[in-house]
């Protein structure tokens, strides 16, 4: 079965999708939406007649093409289950999918560039106002997620491998990063990205690795 990624080297959803085809090993074809203010081709009226709802990543199945990276992590589960996203143990998984669902619902919907654009163009904030808000919400979730690890499921969160919910996290590290927040009272978090950066399929999965050229 070939996959094909509507893909944005930058944007964390699509980052999720290439981690975890890098983990299962499945062969894709990205395509590139560049989500840059000076591009918008995720406005553009070819990307909309394919996905109406204009945002990566989507993905291109038997003709279908289909958005929501949450959703596209389970059925890439479902369809290619070894090796797995989720632990075995049923526990464990509710865990990491809630673990997952805090980065996805919670703290990346209220700092996705959609929003920044609103914040910036309708509210007239300027770019300090917004990285206050940026760093608000990373803080409000790392603080929650830091105080559920405890290191008893295995080398990683809550298996002993990487699971949905390292798949959400190192993304969101990673922007955090960006815009220059300070990560030093999340250190089991900083570790967990650490452990998942010196694996090949977190590396390869990269923004610097699938930047344009």
């Amino acid at each position: 079965m070939s996959v094909k990624l509507y893909d944005y080297w930058r944007s964390s959803a699509a980052y999720r999708l290439r981690i975890a085809l890098n983990l299962k090993g499945i062969l894709f074809e990205s395509v590139p939406i560049s989500l840059h203010p000076d591009h918008l081709e995720q406005k553009s009226p070819e990307y909309k007649a394919l996905n109406p709802q204009m945002r990566v990543p989507a993905i291109e199945v038997e003709g279908e093409v289909i958005g929501q990276s949450m959703a596209i992590l389970d059925w890439l589960n479902e369809t290619w289950s070894d090796p797995p996203i989720l632990p075995n143990d049923p526990l464990m998984r509710l865990k990491a999918r809630a673990f997952a669902d805090t980065i996805a619902c919670d703290v990346h919907p209220l700092n996705n560039t959609s929003v920044q654009a609103w914040l910036r163009d309708e509210m007239g904030q300027d770019k300090a106002a917004i990285a206050t808000w940026y760093a608000e919400w990373i803080h409000r979730g790392f603080a929650a997620l830091e105080a559920r690890i405890d290191y008893t499921a295995g080398a990683f969160l809550f298996a002993d491998y990487p699971t949905v919910a390292e798949i959400a996290l190192i993304p969101q590290v990673y922007n955090a990063r960006r815009f220059d927040v300070d990560l030093s009272a999340y250190p089991k978090l900083v570790a967990i990205d650490a452990a998942c950066m010196a694996l090949e399929a977190f590396q390869k999965a990269s923004p610097e690795a699938n930047a344009p050229v």
